[in-house]
């Protein structure tokens, strides 16, 4: 394997990334042995062991372990490898739910896009107990809106009634649909543990706030409140960045949804997740000690204050997990003993006990001036991980370049990720499948249409390979 173009290539993508976010690039790390195989190197055969949570009694459990049980002193690199599980519902426990569903209705929803949402809303409706409020709300150009209430069997057929009259009109007023989503759910936060805006949209914001950057800053003030906020796309026009942006900023989930018919399936799911839900509000918080010059969490949004790094995380409901790979740059001063390199502290709403609640670890190496015993006793599990997401950043550039038409850059970026999975093949064999089917694909894709399935099928691939699981 050729070390210098995989730390070229990985240089690059990560200048990509501080564009699109508006970051600065951080200095290259002289020690890259956590992140790129020497072709002299032996497999890594060390695992390290897991370090777990404290406390252990709340709805989240925390494990977490280092790329490396030793960093070197001066200028160096070490990646962090994370995962957060929920606990088990409790068995038979629902928990009701305060819901707000929110339909575009805009011209471009007409046919069978707007036929089967319609039909998977009064799905959803029947599925509601009598428990349960819900608020339905939908846009073109003007917002429509009936009030959040107890769904009793009369509530239930009105609801059923106004949504299969429901007729396309308009343009497509995303933010004026979450506003009134946001101002039904709220008199309701303090009754009900569990409060979610449902958002359905075909298209591209036409009126009211259009711009990403306003409608994340909206859905995460929804989410500051209490109302987790999930963005479904479907058909081929929707913008997919967006749509997942405003997941991981409202908490929820994201769907891309090239086949209106799926609707009435996601629809239930979105169910499922809200009425299983054991943690909301989810948050990762990552310390950093002076030794950490620059942290990168890759594949999730973060921001950074200081030392302290943030990490917003969807609400989970039983057994889902979700994981967290962060690449820290050091410049270690100290020439021996073991210095803590990561606290990480998840912040949450134990939705059974209806109460704020916390987790924590730390992360901590040995310093040593023997770059050989550096890589003697690096993680095998840690490396496939950091290797999985520092190719899987290659993809998400790739699906950006589909988009834009930009085919040889596509297949270039595609290419640096083959290469970099290519140095855990045996343990990334399907991540490189994936690969292969993408390429394909894509070679023999013959208009503009086929091009944008295929990105965004890759840029789904993506989601999975960064840890994250609430994407349908």
């Amino acid at each position: 394997m050729n070390r210098t173009l995989l730390l070229v290539s990985a240089a690059g993508l990560l200048a990509m990334a501080a564009l699109i976010v508006g970051k600065p690039t951080p200095p290259p790390a002289t020690d890259t042995s956590h992140t790129v195989a020497r072709p002299d190197d032996a497999p890594a055969t060390v695992t390290l062991p897991l370090v777990a949570s404290t406390p252990s009694d709340g709805a989240l459990g925390l494990t977490g372990k280092l790329s490396g049980a030793y960093v070197q002193t001066g200028p160096s690199e070490v990646f962090a490898w994370m995962e957060l599980k929920a606990r088990p519902a409790e068995s038979g426990r629902r928990v009701p739910v305060n819901l707000a569903l929110v339909i575009d209705r805009s011209g471009s929803m007409s046919g069978q896009k707007l036929a089967d949402a319609k039909r998977a809303a009064g799905e959803l409706v029947q599925r509601l107990t009598s428990e349960d409020r819900l608020a339905f709300i939908d846009y073109g150009t003007d917002v429509r809106a009936l009030p959040s209430r107890l769904v009793t069997e009369a509530v239930r057929a009105e609801l059923l009634t106004t949504i299969s009259e429901l007729q396309d009109n308009g343009s497509t007023n995303i933010s004026g649909g979450l506003t009134e989503a946001a101002r039904t759910l709220r008199p309701h936060l303090r009754e009900y543990r569990v409060s979610r805006a449902i958002l359905l949209s075909d298209g591209q914001p036409t009126t009211g706030m259009v711009q990403e950057p306003e409608l994340y800053r909206l859905v995460r003030s929804m989410r500051d409140e209490g109302i987790t906020v999930s963005a479904l796309g479907v058909g081929e026009d929707f913008q997919e960045t967006l749509m997942r942006g405003m997941a991981e900023q409202g908490g929820g989930f994201s769907g891309f949804i090239d086949d209106s018919a799926r609707l009435a399936e996601v629809f239930s799911r979105e169910l499922d997740q809200a009425t299983s839900t054991v943690a909301r509000r989810v948050e990762l918080e990552l310390r950093l000690p002076a030794d950490v010059r620059h942290v990168e969490v890759l594949g999730v949004p973060s921001t950074r204050e200081g030392q302290v790094v943030k990490v917003p995380l969807y609400d989970l409901a039983g057994e889902q997990s979700v994981r967290v790979v962060a690449k820290l740059t050091l410049a270690t001063g100290a020439s021996s003993g073991v210095l803590p390199l990561l606290d990480a502290t998840v912040r949450y709403v134990d939705v059974g006990r209806d109460a704020p609640a916390q987790t924590a670890l730390r992360l901590a190496a040995e310093v040593t001036t023997d770059a050989e015993r550096v890589r003697a006793n690096l993680d095998k599990d840690v490396r496939v991980h950091a290797t999985r997401a520092l190719g899987t950043q290659q993809m998400v550039a790739a699906a950006e370049a589909m988009k834009t038409g930009n085919r040889q850059a596509a297949r270039g970026l595609l290419d640096n990720a083959r290469k970099i999975f290519g140095s855990s093949a045996s343990a990334l064999s399907g991540e490189l499948a994936d690969l292969d089917q993408t390429e394909a694909a894509y070679g023999s894709a013959s208009d503009e249409e086929e091009v944008r399935r295929e990105s965004r099928k890759l840029y789904k691939k993506t989601m999975t390979n960064f840890g994250q699981n609430n994407a349908y």
